[in-house]
């Protein structure tokens, strides 16, 4: 099921339990049932008016906030989640309510110094497809930097760095302006960025990140959020 996005693991224990999970028409209620390939699996109407009510928040994130818990004395950006943070130019139609602060977690990171659009979500089909093991998802970022390039360092940070020993998967980058390079990557290993911009000479004074997938930033201010709409997706 999780493999079909239709759901998360933990969101497919709970479906089975409560028989909303149909394999060819017939309600399977036992954890670890086996089925074939040419099976086909269907989620009740209940389930998914359950997956429908979970929301997903994108925030613009200020510096100085974690995106996960709390530590040494920062915020998690989970408590910028607020009715007065929330964003004017929100147009999802969905009102603000106590219940998506119930299971809400990051889909991802974004460190304590660094800003931009960070996804918080309830939605376990939302979280794998931006986190997963096989997440292709693009992240694109704005990232002023100083320091002095290696000769080879743009193809390198392109594609031929490593991280801990684990090769980078390929990269795109290039100058945005004199001081500013773009990057769009599809991973997301702690503190990335800054890592392999070291590696090349450079030292990160700034990092925005202004995409993740087909959502963008945009006008969002910063430290405000607001609903991914129902009629939005990331991929």
């Amino acid at each position: 099921m999780a493999e079909l996005g239709l759901c998360s693991r933990r969101e497919a224990d709970e479906y089975i339990a409560r028989g909303w999970v149909l394999v060819d028409g017939q309600v399977v209620d036992v954890l670890g049932t086996k089925i074939l390939p040419s099976q086909q699996i269907e989620l009740h109407k209940f389930a998914a008016q359950v997956q429908a009510g979970r929301a997903t928040i994108l925030i613009n994130k200020p510096v100085g906030y974690v995106s996960g818990q709390a530590e040494d004395g920062y915020e998690p950006a989970v408590v910028l989640f607020k009715p007065e943070n929330h964003w004017v130019g929100d147009n999802s139609g969905i009102p603000f309510s106590p219940v998506h602060y119930q299971g809400l977690a990051p889909a991802g990171r974004l460190d304590i110094d660094s800003v931009g659009l960070l996804v918080l979500t309830q939605d376990g089909v939302v979280a794998k497809t931006l986190i997963g093991e096989n997440s292709q998802v693009e992240k694109e970022y704005l990232v002023r930097v100083s320091g002095h390039l290696k000769a080879d360092g743009l193809r390198l940070l392109n594609h031929g760095l490593e991280l801990d020993g684990v090769k980078l998967k390929p990269a795109r980058v290039w100058w945005q302006n004199t001081d500013q390079l773009r990057f769009i990557l599809r991973e997301g290993k702690k503190r990335q960025i800054r890592r392999m911009c070291e590696l090349v000479g450079l030292e990160v004074v700034g990092l925005q990140r202004i995409r993740i997938g087909r959502i963008l930033l945009g006008d969002l201010p910063r430290g405000q959020w607001r609903y991914l709409s129902p009629d939005e997706s990331f991929i």
